[in-house]
């Protein structure tokens, strides 16, 4: 009798919250209250060999529940898919997803729906890293160029970049690959951080914590603009007083001005030496994002955090908009894509900078840079992974930075998985947190804590 192989037999789905809205944590001139959440997945097999994979898709609370239900109508397209088979193939099952032929219209390729499948997406590669016994960054290096073409879907991309091309670029990288990553072991991946500017932030906080930044060893540090004028100048100004001119000080509009209001903005702020403007307007606008880009000169452009897919991101590219690409983790539909757009950065010449301000981002985005440093675009000066100090803790392989540097991981899988103890402290609405009475609606997002309410969650 023919031993029936392992299939894929069970999700489950948390609609995971964590009420930073009260410590303004995440704050910025778009989203002035964040609570930052996740639509977590976990996917189980039938092999009984107890791994599972874990995944996410990041939002800011309430819609949450939508990226929740998403997920489920999806689970249906891989319910009872042979796990090996899923395994070895995940671009073709990355396309059976977003290729369903009425859940796409609810896109196509995204929005809620592109989310979901990145949910999933993520847990695969998770769960296919785990039984390789490798971190997520050391499978993708080990492949080879052809298997990487192979999980990219190329429709609509062929035109900027063919998969020859693509071979061309990776077969290049192949002999010195050994060698940049016991590079990168030793000194890690240089790092910025947001965790001083947070628009939220007093003047004090903003001054104390770019204090503690190059203290910590950080070279870069960004600040969130865009609501005031004044308030952006003075907060800028105390940055550059406190990191010195050596340093480099970006800004983050989170998408609020127009094109002719951020080009005149940028001009008040220029003064402090800024290495890069990030979405100064809509995040899709590639006119609009070219136009600034040739009016504030030398100054940076950067974005990418929210671009839907990797159809705007070849726009963006190939049309001159960006000066700085910054992949998500979470944004676009999982790893296979984010291989794209990594791809096309590379034909293009621009440097990723990877996004990773919202909870669990760090821990994934680690795994896709270094990649990109050791597989794709190799040794590259403009390089640097942005980083925020909150909420690692709740993870199981929390991501470790040193001396403004993140270290590679080594653990098995996409440094995905959160601690039992917290997701059944910070599930909504059931959860010991939201359950509790803290004088607070209990409507996702009206939410606010302090630390000291996440107090007793695992450290």
């Amino acid at each position: 009798m023919v031993k029936d192989p392992g299939r894929l037999v069970e999700i489950d789905v948390v609609d995971l919250r964590f009420p930073t809205s009260r410590s303004l944590d995440g704050s910025d001139a778009m989203h002035p209250d964040p609570d930052y959440s996740a639509a977590y997945v976990v996917l189980r097999t039938d092999i009984g060999d107890g791994l599972e994979g874990h995944g996410f898709a990041f939002t800011l609370g309430r819609g949450n529940e939508i990226c929740v239900q998403a997920i489920r109508s999806l689970w249906p397209l891989l319910k009872g898919l042979v796990v090996d088979e899923v395994l070895a193939d995940l671009g073709t099952v990355t396309r059976r997803l977003t290729s369903d032929s009425q859940l796409r219209w609810l896109g196509p390729e995204k929005g809620v729906v592109a989310l979901a499948t990145a949910a999933l997406v993520n847990a695969m590669w998770d769960l296919r890293a785990k039984r390789a016994g490798l971190p997520l960054w050391k499978l993708l290096c080990g492949l080879s160029p052809e298997a990487l073409v192979a999980e990219v879907d190329w429709r609509y991309l062929s035109d900027a970049l063919t998969p020859d091309q693509a071979l061309d670029l990776l077969r290049v990288r192949v002999p010195g690959k050994a060698a940049q990553e016991a590079r990168l072991m030793e000194s890690g991946l240089p790092a910025y951080t947001t965790s001083a500017g947070w628009l939220g932030y007093s003047d004090e906080t903003v001054r104390a914590r770019a204090r503690d930044a190059v203290r910590d060893g950080f070279t870069y540090l960004k600040v969130k603009v865009g609501a005031d004028l004044d308030d952006d100048i003075r907060r800028c100004a105390a940055l550059r007083e406190e990191i010195g001119p050596d340093r480099r000080l970006m800004i983050d509009a989170n998408q609020r001005w127009d094109v002719g209001q951020a080009v005149e903005w940028i001009g008040h702020l220029a003064r402090f030496d800024l290495h890069w403007v990030e979405e100064p307007t809509s995040p899709d606008d590639v006119l609009g994002l070219r136009a600034i880009r040739e009016a504030v000169h030398p100054i940076g452009i950067a974005g990418g955090e929210h671009v839907q897919n990797r159809v705007v991101f070849k726009q963006l590219l190939a049309g001159s908009a960006l000066d700085f690409c910054q992949i998500d983790a979470c944004r676009v539909a999982g790893v296979g894509e984010n291989i794209a757009i990594l791809l096309l950065a590379a034909r293009y010449g621009v440097p990723v900078c990877p996004h990773a301000g919202g909870v669990g981002l760090c821990e994934m985005v680690v795994h896709l840079a270094a990649f990109d440093a050791i597989a794709v675009r190799g040794e590259d000066p403009d390089r640097v992974v942005e980083y925020v100090d909150h909420l690692h803790e709740h993870f199981l392989d929390p991501v470790v930075v040193a001396r403004g540097n993140y270290r590679l991981p080594d653990r098995p899988g996409y440094s995905t998985e959160i601690r039992p103890e917290t997701l059944s402290r910070f599930r909504f609405p059931d959860g010991a947190y939201w359950a509790e009475d803290r004088g607070v609606s209990g409507q996702p997002g009206a939410a606010t804590t302090t630390d000291a309410d996440l107090e007793g969650a695992p450290t």
